[in-house]
């Protein structure tokens, strides 16, 4: 496989449902530059990193908007407890956050996902921020499918965006070009967040990698294999979010509905809001129930043809 750097903007045909699937179908995910407002991803980049500033991981002689961590303090926390991001006590922190939730629901996310659906959207509260400490135990998250972790429906697609600029150098989303027409892989054990990677075969697809700015957003169906590029950049912490929607009337798993990270009830959540407009939104919704299918997290044996 090799890796072509530089992404091709989709900007160009918002407004054109069936290019943007054209390009879907033949990529299996779309780049688009500014999507949302860079002053907003930034507001909540300042939030994400008051908390990290409160459990004193980073420097005190730089702007906090850098990004730039304590090594020292950083160093001594236990492998385990960042290999997946930071730990329980600061993570809780982090979910507690209004906006860090109530940005799912941008307007310019939700017209994007109706125009592409077609369809009416259901964006999932199961929220993840991807908080990466500057830590020798923090590993790349590797080649991987979404659809193993989530379930339900195959047309859930998540919406990947860092918090602040994001350089390769500094570990951003890479894609493997055309992987959802691979169908479901077969996993292994790996370090890094979601602990599975799958199996690739000699396929002779592209890894496409670039540069990511404040307000830039990676998309993608659930089988379609991706990957983080290791943080090169010393001192500095790499912040993102991954939010998933789905046309609203296909199934969904249930544990989609639940907090991320299994550390805190949404009452606990919601605990502190200026706003009830989306507590327990998805209750107004008619959703389709999937069982959930534990034999896919199993570790299997590499199969290719």
């Amino acid at each position: 496989m090799t890796t072509t750097s530089g992404f091709t903007d989709s900007r160009e045909l918002l407004g054109d449902a069936e290019a943007l699937r054209r390009r879907a179908a033949t990529d299996g995910f779309l780049f688009i530059k500014g999507l949302l407002p860079r002053a907003v991803v930034l507001q909540l980049r300042q939030e994400v990193l008051a908390v990290c500033a409160r459990f004193g991981w980073m420097r005190n002689d730089t702007p906090i908007s850098e990004g730039r961590c304590n090594l020292s303090a950083v160093g001594t926390l236990p492998a385990a407890a960042v290999s997946g991001g930071i730990p329980p006590a600061a993570y809780a922190d982090v979910q507690r956050l209004e906006r860090f939730h109530t940005i799912a629901h941008h307007p310019n996310i939700l017209a994007f996902y109706r125009e592409l659906f077609g369809t009416e959207v259901f964006p999932h509260p199961r929220n993840i921020a991807r908080v990466m400490l500057p830590h020798p135990g923090v590993k790349p998250t590797p080649p991987h499918q979404d659809y193993i972790h989530i379930q339900g429906t195959p047309n859930t697609w998540t919406l990947w965006f860092p918090l602040g600029d994001c350089p390769r150098e500094l570990g951003g989303l890479a894609m493997l070009q055309g992987s959802h027409k691979d169908g479901l892989l077969t996993v292994m054990q790996a370090q890094g967040a979601g602990g599975l990677e799958v199996h690739l075969c000699n396929t002779g697809r592209t890894w496409i990698e670039g540069d990511y700015e404040a307000g830039d957003v990676m998309t993608f169906p659930s089988y379609t294999v991706h990957k983080s590029l290791p943080n090169q950049l010393g001192d500095r912490i790499r912040l993102s979010c991954d939010f998933r929607y789905q046309p609203a009337r296909e199934p969904i798993e249930e544990k989609s509905l639940l907090p991320h990270g299994d550390i805190l009830s949404w009452a606990e959540i919601y605990q502190g809001w200026q706003s009830g407009t989306f507590q327990y939104y998805w209750k107004k919704y008619a959703l389709k129930m999937a069982p959930w299918d534990a034999s896919l997290l199993w570790q299997k044996e590499r199969i290719c043809n």
